[in-house]
């Protein structure tokens, strides 16, 4: 039957993504701790589970470590795209009026430390990047979906932003960004708080 073999193609195409992350976990990748919620994503209103993840300049980062801050977030593809860096360079830019509104930067993608080091070096970011290669945090924040390009269609990252507050609720998120005075809004949000 047709629709059958529809069916049993989509499956296969949704279970690609944690295939790659068990792939890598067996590479001696190590997974971020994260404490999922009921459905396993985080909520707008709702505290985020408590997550970690490898980050430029050595070592882990741990969302602990925002205790007491407000807190942005955001998901981008890739490093060294052209979209990437314009919003990288975009909260560049305004980490100082980030910093006087009491609120930290992070940058995440699942490219390699090795690759966010360059990045972050190249563009001169003052904020740390985060490399989530199994795509946990991504999958904790609900960011990997379905695109096309040149008629191709694969599971990537869709660029998402979150900003959290200073006890950790997530107060405000934005889906499928676009790049152009983006920053300036997560700002006006975080000043807000």
């Amino acid at each position: 039957m047709p629709g059958t073999k529809a069916s049993a193609a989509a499956k296969k195409t949704v279970t690609k993504a944690p295939a790659k992350a068990h792939i890598a976990k067996n590479q001696g990748v190590k997974a971020p701790a994260t404490k999922a919620g009921p459905a396993g994503k985080v909520a707008v209103g709702k505290k985020v589970p408590a997550f970690s993840s490898l980050v430029t300049g050595g070592g882990s980062w741990k969302s602990s470590e925002a205790a007491g801050k407000n807190l942005v977030i955001y998901f981008y593809p890739r490093d060294n795209t052209t979209g990437c860096t314009a919003e990288g360079e975009a909260f560049r830019d305004l980490a100082p009026a980030f910093k006087k509104a009491n609120t930290l930067i992070l940058g995440v993608s699942t490219d390699s430390i090795a690759s966010h080091e360059k990045f972050k070096a190249k563009y001169q970011f003052p904020f740390e990047l985060l490399s989530d290669e199994e795509q946990a945090l991504c999958q904790l924040f609900d960011v990997i979906k379905e695109k096309s390009m040149y008629g191709r269609k694969f599971m990537g990252v869709e660029r998402s932003t979150f900003l959290i507050d200073a006890s950790g609720v997530l107060r405000q998120e934005w889906r499928k960004v676009k790049v152009p005075g983006h920053a300036d809004a997560v700002l006006a949000a975080a000043r807000s708080l």
